[in-house]
Formats: structure tokens, C-alpha cells, sequence
């Protein structure tokens, strides 16, 4: 049985087994495809402190695996398919195997939130991630969905590939950053479509237009692009935990300060937890909160 055991290696899930390592745990991680979580999928990432360079996301969740690594934290890669949550011996079924712990850290991030459009998701041209897929429209038309931090950062880097980028928001002002904001308003090929939202994606088996509705005044266009970015906010991975703890309406897990969860030796870290920012920065000081309350946890319960 292990001591601690974490479920996702993004930026949370690697402060956890840091924060366990140091703290003299037998703790495992286990992440389902690759360490870094969100962050690889991230142009730039201009706001975690002690960066001023901008390191690209692949590069900063390479360098929290490597830390992690460097204190033997043994990263598992394998997928969770149940959880029984049950207090000194919590049990993980893999599709490999069974794990028991005495304390589980629930690090498993959320995923992008689709605009439930028909054929969204086959509709070749469609993509939740510039980073990865800004590449194919180099010197084409563009359109990216959103206007949080996330949409507009992917405007920004998909302006310097693509002929023109639409920024189409539901309301008439970003709720991005200032300085991202700025930004991203400077850039000439970057085109505000304020208080619209896209009602159709146009297109046999390639996106070739979106159709945009003005929700103030109803009145349509139709947008010429080869391809949309979607960021319109992300969606918990909260269903493996569903009727065992307590979570909000939207699916997040609800903890308190110290990460704990409402079943006892159980925490919860980032952007799986229902919280106010979802940052790197905030993500790893999760980690650090729930990885310190299980080490207290397990030295109260020996």
C-alpha cells in the first residue's frame, strides 16, 4: 500500500509529488498520457513567477517533471478507470492493475468545453489547442472562439502565423489580462467580432466558414476560415469521483484550504478543484497544500 497516491502530472499533480518526496512519502504518480497537463499546450506562458523570459508550456512542464523526477517521485503511465474512496485504504483501478493508498491527491485537470455545435466534432478544421494545431493555417485565415486569457493568447500566437485572425466574443469587452488584451487589440490582423457567438460551422467534411450571430442585434455573417480555436472555458474531470464526494454545480470537487476533500485522506489540487484563478502558479501552490495536508494526514493516522 502506498503512502500517497496521485492522479494527473500536470502542474499540481508534480508539486504534489515533490512536496510527498521531500516530506519522506511512498507516493506514486499516475498520469494518463504525459506529464505537464495543460501547460504543454500553451504558446508562452508569461505569468509564473521567476520566468521573465516566457518559457514555452512544453519546455516549463518538462522542467516540473524533471524536478519531480529528481526526487525519485515514480511517474506511472497508466489510465484510471475507478476510484473507491474509503478511509485508510482508498483503492485505484488502472487499466493495468489495482493501487491502494492510504491518501489519494485528485490532480486531473479539466478539459476544453466545446460549443456544442453539430458536427463539431468531425468537422475537420476544428481545434481546442493553437499551439498544436496553429501550424497547419500558417498564411490562411483564422478564427479563435473566447475571450479569456487562454483565447486571446491563442489570437496573439496565431497571429503570427495566420493571414487574419477574427477574435469572435460573446460580450463587447476581453476578459483577458490588460497587457494580454492590449496586445492582442495592437495587432492589425487580429479583428474583434465583439457580442457574437458562432451558430454554425460551415463546411462537407473541411471547415471552410463559420456563421456569427450578433446576440444584441440578431444580424448574421459568415466568416471565410480554414480553421477555429475554440476557448470558452474548460470542463472538470470530476466524473470518476461523481456520488463519492461533494462537488459543485459546474462538476468541480469543493475542498477547503487545505485541499481536503469531504472524504477524509482525500485531496484535491488545480484546475479539478472549484476555485477562483486556474494558473500554473496556483495550480503548483495545490499541489504543495494537499501533498503537506496528506503528510499530516499519515503522520496523525499511523
Amino acid at each position: 500500500m502506498h503512502d500517497i497516491i496521485i492522479i494527473g502530472g500536470g502542474p499540481a499533480g508534480l508539486s504534489a509529488g515533490i512536496y510527498a518526496k521531500r516530506g519522506g512519502a511512498n507516493a506514486i504518480l499516475l498520469e494518463e498520457m504525459f506529464p505537464g497537463g495543460q501547460i504543454v499546450k500553451t504558446h508562452k506562458v508569461e505569468n509564473y513567477p521567476g520566468f521573465a523570459d516566457a518559457p514555452e508550456g512544453m519546455a516549463l512542464g518538462a522542467a516540473l517533471e524533471a524536478h519531480a523526477r529528481a526526487w525519485d517521485l515514480d511517474i506511472q503511465f497508466d489510465s484510471v478507470t475507478a476510484l473507491l474512496l474509503q478511509e485508510g485504504a482508498h483503492q485505484v483501478t488502472t487499466t493495468t492493475g489495482v493501487y491502494s493508498a492510504k491518501t489519494l491527491i485528485l490532480c486531473m485537470g479539466a478539459t476544453p468545453r466545446s460549443l456544442g455545435l453539430p458536427r463539431e466534432s468531425a468537422l475537420s478544421g476544428v481545434s481546442y489547442c493553437a499551439t498544436c494545431d496553429g501550424a497547419f493555417y500558417r498564411g490562411k485565415r483564422a478564427a479563435v472562439v473566447g475571450g479569456g486569457d487562454t483565447a486571446v493568447s491563442d489570437a496573439i500566437y496565431l497571429s503570427e502565423l495566420c493571414e487574419t485572425v477574427y477574435l469572435i466574443h460573446r460580450r463587447d469587452t476581453l476578459r483577458a489580462a490588460g497587457t494580454l488584451a492590449q496586445a492582442a487589440l495592437k495587432q492589425e490582423n487580429i479583428i474583434p467580432i465583439w457580442d457574437s457567438e458562432v451558430v454554425e460551422l460551415l463546411g462537407e467534411t473541411e471547415l471552410s466558414a463559420l456563421r456569427v450571430r450578433n446576440r444584441k442585434t440578431g444580424e448574421e455573417q459568415t466568416l471565410p476560415v480554414s480553421g477555429v480555436f475554440i476557448a470558452v472555458g474548460i470542463t472538470p474531470q470530476t466524473q470518476i469521483v461523481q456520488g463519492q464526494l461533494e462537488l459543485s454545480p459546474a462538476g468541480e470537487i469543493l475542498t477547503n484550504e487545505r485541499m481536503e476533500t469531504s472524504v477524509p485522506g482525500v485531496y484535491a489540487a488545480g484546475d479539478i478543484r472549484k476555485t477562483p484563478l486556474r494558473q500554473v502558479v496556483t495550480a503548483c501552490a495545490d499541489g504543495a497544500i494537499a501533498a503537506t495536508s496528506a503528510l499530516e494526514y499519515l503522520g496523525q493516522h499511523k
